[in-house]
């Protein structure tokens, strides 16, 4: 009897026999499980159409490999008493990385999602540069072989970094695009598992999806306001991607009519104005023009002042950080109006630095969003801050890997 855990490690396997056969329908037991709990054969029987005989068999040839678990009699009203089974969290693990500007983050969860393990490198910066890239993989590579867990119980890695990336194809096109070979097959062939390159954004939105307030929602926006501006979007209980993976620049729609130059060098980008970096200059520029605020001393210091930095102020009642916040909220406001008009989404939600602003973001966030957009769609729609912590991108792209390997995606 071939394993389960091989076909999922070997999945461009060639085989098209009755073996092949049966581990898909064994594959597609496991993804059943995985979304709706446990289940009795009758169950399986149903909605995966398939022989009484057939699931029998298969699924005791899942618990004999420790994947599925007999969890014994359920209760029923009357009659016999079926056995009800579900997934062994010990059987299969995933992993997922989040590479970011200043860290990275790496955690193992199980096949429901819980995160098993986490670990943070706060002393990594991300360069186009390829000893950045052998960091990455030396990363990945120590915590996948230190973490407790056999390797071939990991039967993928997901790794998330800002920036365009082509998912399809496992590259980036801000990081790494003068190397020919695909960041994916890099880390690949130093792991020798399944890998998924993805952006940090969608997998932050995925996060949010699956474990958030959002998972009985199927359509939904995730505005995220950090350094940048960026979205990621859920249509039809599915992420949305574009033809390359492109979809969600939220923060390079021509907004303004400025002469400001934005990093992707174009002119009057939403970025220009409303991200942190915009912010951060701002004040900069405020402060020397002889603007009062309690993070003058700062810059006469001649420290850099953070985003965070101006939230932390706004929340000690600074009056210029209040400012800048609130009208950055409400040109944000105005473009989530266009956001809202096209998607008609159930909910958005709003993550990143800006986000721990509270109230002086949402307030002037809501309020042009509503003066700017169709009155049946803002009423239509629900609006709330991200609960998540910063472990939600790595966590996100882990759930992206589980789903990819067990066929949900």
């Amino acid at each position: 009897m071939s394993s389960l855990i091989d076909f999922f490690n070997n999945h461009q396997t060639e085989n098209k026999g009755l073996l092949q056969k049966n581990n898909i329908i064994k594959r597609n037991i496991v993804a059943y499980m995985a979304v709706n709990g446990e289940s009795t054969l009758a169950e399986l029987t149903k909605e995966l159409r398939i022989s009484v005989p057939t699931i029998t068999k298969l699924v005791q040839e899942l618990c004999d490999e420790g994947i599925v678990t007999d969890l014994g009699k359920v209760e029923t009203p009357g009659g016999r008493r079926p056995n009800v089974f579900g997934l062994t969290n010990t059987a299969i693990y995933f992993a997922g990385i989040n590479v970011g500007r200043d860290r990275m983050t790496c955690v193992i969860t199980d096949l429901q999602n819980n995160i098993i393990k986490e670990e943070e490198d706060d002393t990594f910066e991300l360069t186009d540069r390829s000893q950045c890239l052998d960091r990455i993989c030396d990363t990945i590579e120590n915590f996948i072989n230190n973490c407790g867990i056999d390797k071939s119980h990991i039967l993928g890695v997901g790794v998330c970094i800002v920036g365009r990336v082509n998912t399809q194809q496992g590259r980036s096109y801000k990081y790494f695009t003068s190397i020919e070979t695909s960041i994916r097959e890099i880390i690949e062939n130093r792991i020798g598992i399944r890998v998924l390159i993805e952006n940090d954004t969608r997998s932050r939105c995925y996060a949010e999806y699956t474990c958030g307030k959002s998972r009985e929602e199927s359509n939904v926006l995730y505005l995220h306001l950090g350094l940048g501006v960026a979205i990621g979007i859920v249509v039809g209980g599915k992420l949305f991607y574009g033809k390359n993976g492109f979809a969600g620049e939220f923060g390079h729609i021509p907004f303004f009519d400025n002469e400001k130059i934005c990093f992707c060098g174009k002119k009057g980008c939403l970025e220009t104005e409303v991200s942190g970096i915009a912010i951060e200059e701002k004040m900069s520029e405020l402060i020397r023009g002889g603007a009062n605020s309690i993070l003058r001393p700062k810059y006469e210091r001649g420290e850099t002042i953070h985003i965070n930095d101006i939230i932390a102020a706004a929340r000690n009642d600074d009056n210029l950080s209040i400012e800048l916040i609130e009208e950055a909220g409400e040109k944000i406001g105005k473009a989530v109006a266009i956001l809202i008009n096209i998607f008609n989404p159930e909910t958005v939600i709003v993550g990143g630095n800006l986000a721990a602003a509270g109230d002086y973001v949402m307030l002037p966030l809501k309020s042009a969003t509503n003066k700017y957009s169709l009155n049946l769609v803002y009423k239509d729609t629900k609006f709330r801050l991200s609960k998540m912590t910063e472990n939600a991108p790595a966590w996100g792209v882990a759930m992206l890997i589980r789903n990819q390997v067990i066929g949900l995606l």
